[in-house]
């Protein structure tokens, strides 16, 4: 691996002693992990299925080493939602970002997904999570990620920080910054970004990041807590960005993060284009995660909690009441999952006529769900956990609550999303394969599936398939065959 002489120049300088270990860290392979999905599995079980060769990330929890022979991408427990795959050193900072159920979380940089979920399962379904990223592209990545989750107290948006900050001031208990930034601790994990660095990325990602934090601490409620994280070694977009929010917000105080082995604290002193920077001391309660020192990538980290009797608590207070149990609407194209919409008002309960229609099909699922907790738009209809936003005029919306399927003329069709929160358990009609099935890999590529004189004996209608037990979208029995109704967008070519 040829790393640029400018960036080994200034690591040399960094790390003083350490730094022949850390470029010796280069010439290892890099290190496949995933992340369990513990809403839908618990540990042992996921080791008793699996099949694959597993051994734990000894700084996370339910989170897992597996060997590139497992395959874990094209298993058909990766299409269920089982877990997530991500560099274990990414996984650290939701991990030890203290989220409860009922919290209203940010993750305001959040594409493709790995912290946004890891978020999602702490609520365990109540509160908010708001998985915001300014790409469009990469929102829809982020919403299935969050959908195949089965999360469902989700608001995924895609706007700027600043737009964001006007509709949500002081309103967030915990914000996670992932911010964008040079890349220099993927240098081993992905070769791509070292062609895209150059000698002044650090300074220009640094810009970016001081304008992200600023909105974000506009976001945060007294005494909520922001997680200042980045995947890069560059004091520039690290302890840098840090001091900045000390020194620019004083209502902002470093708090203490979980330490672990190997983990090493933040620079309190380092140099930048020269000029020493002055001493800060509490800069050490930040936390570098360096490749030679753990079986990772480079990781930084910042915790920062926001004083209380700061700000304006009348204005915390109508912040809080004008998004307090209220519904919203957002347009949706069913062809696509409701990718692209925007949210607007008029979401109601269902009428009388609607009922009848979604009580014929809930018959079958083992869930209570009380109408007044079911929103209609259009033809539409969500889930309100309790946490559905309204006042999002401007801002594009992709989800907004759980998207449980479309009322038709008379009947109603069952959305992937809300396939992604049941089991095989909760649902009468169920064709459940085992995990060597040849017709699941049929079925992820949208084929008609062929059914055994037993798995027709449920009767026609919406069935839920899944794979040992655990969801992978609906079909639709019709005697001897089962219609594919797995969502067009979420299929595979092979």
């Amino acid at each position: 691996m040829e790393l640029p002489v400018e960036f080994t120049d200034r690591m040399r300088e960094l790390l003083g002693e350490e730094y022949d270990a850390f470029i010796e860290s280069y010439q290892e392979p890099r290190h496949h992990a995933l992340r369990l999905n513990t809403l839908k599995i618990s540990p042992e079980k996921f080791e008793q299925i699996s099949g694959f060769h597993l051994s734990p990330v000894p700084w996370i929890p339910d989170a897992f080493y597996y060997e590139e022979q497992d395959q874990a991408s094209r298993h058909p427990f990766y299409a269920a939602g089982l877990y997530y795959l991500q560099e274990p050193s990414a996984m650290t900072p939701a991990s030890v970002f203290d989220v409860r159920p009922g919290m209203k979380v940010l993750d305001l940089c959040a594409a493709p997904g790995g912290k946004s979920t890891a978020l999602g399962v702490k609520l365990n379904g109540e509160g908010l999570l708001v998985s915001n990223d300014i790409s469009g592209s990469r929102c829809k990545a982020l919403l299935h990620n969050i959908e195949i989750f089965g999360i469902p107290n989700a608001l995924v948006t895609n706007a700027v920080p600043a737009r964001l900050a006007e509709h949500f001031p002081c309103f967030f208990d915990r914000i996670l910054v992932d911010a964008p930034c040079s890349g220099e601790g993927m240098f081993r994990k992905d070769d791509s970004t070292i062609s895209a660095w150059y000698p002044q990325k650090p300074d220009d990602c640094g810009k970016i990041q001081r304008e992200i934090v600023t909105q974000a601490v506009k976001m945060l409620s007294p005494g909520g807590q922001l997680m200042y994280s980045t995947c890069t070694f560059a004091p520039e977009e690290d302890e840098e960005i840090v001091r900045f929010i000390l020194n620019r917000f004083p209502q902002m105080k470093l708090c203490s993060l979980p330490r672990a082995d190997g983990f090493s604290e933040g620079l309190t002193a380092y140099t930048i284009h020269g000029e020493k920077r002055p001493e800060m001391p509490e800069l050490s309660q930040c936390v570098r995660l360096w490749p030679h020192k753990i079986r990772g990538e480079g990781h930084f980290m910042a915790l920062l909690c926001k004083k209380t009797g700061t700000d304006s608590a009348a204005a915390f207070e109508e912040n809080a009441q004008s998004f307090k149990s209220v519904s919203t609407t957002e347009k949706q194209d069913r062809r696509s999952g409701g990718r692209g919409s925007r949210a607007r008002s008029g979401k109601e309960t269902p009428d009388r006529q609607q009922q009848e229609i979604l009580r014929k099909f809930l018959k079958d699922v083992r869930k209570t769900y009380k109408f007044g907790h079911l929103k209609i738009h259009g033809n539409m209809v969500f889930l309100d956990t309790g946490e559905i936003q309204d006042n999002l005029a401007g801002i594009a919306c992709l989800r907004n609550g759980l998207y449980m399927g479309e009322l038709k003329k008379d009947r109603f069709e069952p959305s992937q999303a809300y396939a992604m929160t049941l089991d095989s358990q909760t649902c009468t009609r169920v064709l459940n394969l085992e995990a060597g099935d040849e017709r699941i890999n049929r079925y992820l590529r949208g084929e008609t599936l062929n059914l055994t004189g037993e798995e027709t004996k449920n009767g026609n209608g919406w069935t839920l398939v899944c794979v040992s037990g655990y969801p992978l979208g609906w079909g639709k029995n019709t005697g001897s065959i089962l219609k594919n109704k797995y969502l067009a967008g979420w299929r595979t070519r092979s």
